[in-house]
């Protein structure tokens, strides 16, 4: 029995060391060269590997470059699930998402070698953008189970799952953007936090009446007091 467990154990092993040697020869190649500039024959060509292999574990060069960024959503997902119990949805949401960046054994984007490049290059490749894109939602639909769980709830007859999640990634996202956008890589904890406080706060109060001083200045200086 032992013996029979080691065979497939020693395979997913072997094809693990075989998808991150295409996934790290995708991400150091299209972030010295560009997307554009690399090929999947090079791609396989710098892992010692062939085209077939590559197109085993990978639909294109995106999804490849992408791997390292792939494992996050399910870090945070990880992170949802181990939240107590008693902490509301977008508590709970909001914590995870810190306990990933702060995490000391897995760094998160912030910490890691390149990453920052990676998600400044998807913001300009249209497609890379789109492949990043399919990795969230995936995440996402993660995120609305485990949500749902937490309630004890039908994700499809209660909206109040996919709206926590909805509202969560949304803040991640936009934090990421800004992040990608103001060239300050170690910048991503503050903008999280930015992010999550105006969502649960400045949002629900209301707008300074703008207007009204504008119109009562307009209104003076045109002497039709």
């Amino acid at each position: 029995m032992q013996a029979e467990q080691k065979i497939p154990d020693r395979r997913g092993r072997k094809a693990r060391r075989t998808r991150d040697a295409l996934a790290g020869a995708a991400f150091e190649l299209v972030l010295d060269r560009g997307l554009r500039e690399v090929t999947v024959e090079e791609i396989a060509e710098r892992a010692d590997l062939d085209r077939r292999t590559f197109s085993r574990y990978f639909a294109g060069k995106e999804d490849a470059v992408l791997d390292s960024v792939r494992g996050d959503g399910d870090r945070i997902n990880e992170a949802l699930r181990a939240r107590p119990a008693e902490e509301p949805p977008l508590t709970a949401y909001r914590r995870a998402v810190q306990d990933w960046l702060a995490d000391p054994e897995i760094p998160a984007w912030h910490r890691r070698p390149r990453i920052y490049e990676l998600l400044v290059l998807a913001e300009h490749e249209p497609t890379l953008y789109a492949a990043f894109h399919h990795i969230r939602v995936d995440a996402q639909a993660d995120s609305v189970a485990i949500i749902a769980d937490r309630l004890g709830t039908d994700p499809l007859s209660d909206l109040r799952p996919a709206v926590t999640v909805a509202a969560g990634a949304g803040a991640l996202l936009a934090a990421q953007a800004a992040w990608v956008r103001g060239d300050r890589p170690d910048e991503l904890p503050r903008l999280v936090e930015r992010a999550f406080d105006a969502l649960a706060g400045e949002l629900f109060t209301s707008p300074a009446p703008h207007s009204t001083t504008s119109t009562t200045s307009t209104t003076e200086g045109n002497g039709t007091s």
